[in-house]
């Protein structure tokens, strides 16, 4: 391990879903203590803490960061800052606390990634997260996002020629994925046939876009600590982060090709390249599938199929349970749940569940590597880190 790693030494994670009893303070408090339970740390021993939360108005709470203080009275006046970059703003408070370990800093810093999303009618979160887009082009201004994604999809179906019924086909994973997470926020099968077929319990969203194909509005929270490669020596478990990557790309949409991705593309080939892994290396993946379309342009980003052919990575098995790259064993945002802060630390703190032996969820036997990737709005902030198992 070098000795600038950053590792992943303990985590939390609340369930996901409609948590009606629980505030945002709730979540950031709770998620905070039972994170420095597992770590077995005291709050006197934490140098810094960084908080991913979107917000956009969804909740009241404009200012939360020091609402982590409030798990342990030690941590009243350490240095707290809240991250935002839209869905990514959970990567972006780890990337903070792993910048500022490797700065010298700060030996151990905790983040959280947190949301309250399902207090809000439907149509008030889908204007809060419209916030996120392009506001200075009226075309833009006016879509929301199941909108911008269903006109990936359409033009996806129209340039490449290919059967949109592998979003049907993702859905189907990810729910069937989803059973095994006691965290997860729906435990519901969905057939193939069913998320295929538009019907009154299958609406279109934004056509081609079914329910089906849309991610959960959730409540939830999720936290990791992280250690220097020194400090990280006294724990008994440590997962090592051996690469994180950001890549931003243009935020307005006319300005780039819809269906490429370069931004993931960019970012998960840095992380694999920086952290010396081939894909044959990696054991698992969990990746931002906000709608079934985005999951199925990451596959061929992260180079599992040609552009166009996302599907024959279903097909062949690869992104199954016991493929060869197994993609979102939590059942991904799509049935885990995506409250929008949360869902960066969330991927982080279950790939340190898997890579120390005690998944939370599906197993992926004998994982080394967990490649990860979050994503804030179509591609503009793309975050992708490869963590590591620690070698006997």
């Amino acid at each position: 391990m070098a000795t600038d790693s950053v590792c992943i030494v303990a985590a939390a994670h609340s369930r996901f879903g409609r948590l009606t009893d629980a505030t945002l303070e709730d979540l950031i408090v709770d998620v905070t203590r039972a994170a420095l339970a597992d770590a077995d740390v005291a709050g006197a021993e934490i140098d810094a803490l960084f908080l991913g939360h979107f917000n956009s108005g969804l909740v009241t709470d404009g200012f939360p960061a020091s609402l982590m203080l409030q798990a342990d009275p030690a941590l009243r006046f350490k240095p707290a800052a809240r991250c935002e970059n839209a869905c990514a703003s959970g990567a972006a408070a780890i990337q903070a606390g792993i910048n500022a370990i490797r700065a010298g800093e700060a030996e151990l810093v905790l983040v959280v990634g947190a949301e309250k999303m399902t207090a809000n009618s439907t149509e008030q979160v889908t204007r809060s997260l419209a916030g996120a887009g392009y506001q200075h082009d009226s075309d833009e201004a006016g879509l929301s996002f199941p909108q911008l994604f269903g006109l990936a999809a359409a033009h996806y179906e129209q340039r490449y020629q290919s059967p949109l019924s592998a979003m049907a086909a993702i859905a189907a994973k990810n729910h069937a994925n989803a059973m095994t997470n006691p965290l997860a926020q729906m435990h519901k099968a969905m057939s193939f046939e069913h998320c295929n077929t538009v019907s009154p319990s299958n609406p279109y969203i934004a056509e081609p876009l079914r329910l089906t194909d849309c991610s959960l509005v959730s409540d939830g929270a999720a936290a990791i600590v992280l250690a220097s490669s020194k400090r990280a020596r006294q724990f008994r478990r440590e997962v090592v982060i051996n690469s994180m990557v950001q890549v931003n790309d243009y935020l307005p949409l006319s300005r780039r090709d819809l269906l490429a991705f370069e931004g993931p593309q960019r970012a998960i080939r840095a992380a694999m390249d920086k952290a010396q892994v081939s894909l044959g290396d990696l054991g698992f993946a969990e990746v931002h599938d906000c709608f079934t379309i985005a999951e199925l342009l990451i596959y061929e980003a992260i180079g599992l199929a040609p552009q166009g052919q996302g599907h024959r990575a279903l097909e062949e098995g690869i992104v199954q349970p016991g493929g060869k790259l197994p993609v979102n064993l939590s059942g991904g945002l799509k049935a885990k749940g995506h409250p929008v802060g949360a869902t960066g630390v969330s991927m982080h703190a279950l790939a340190f569940a898997q890579l120390t032996g005690k998944p939370i969820g599906l197993a992926a036997p004998n994982a080394g590597f967990g490649l990860l990737f979050n994503m804030g709005g179509m591609a503009v902030a793309n975050y992708a880190s490869v963590l590591q198992a620690r070698r006997a």
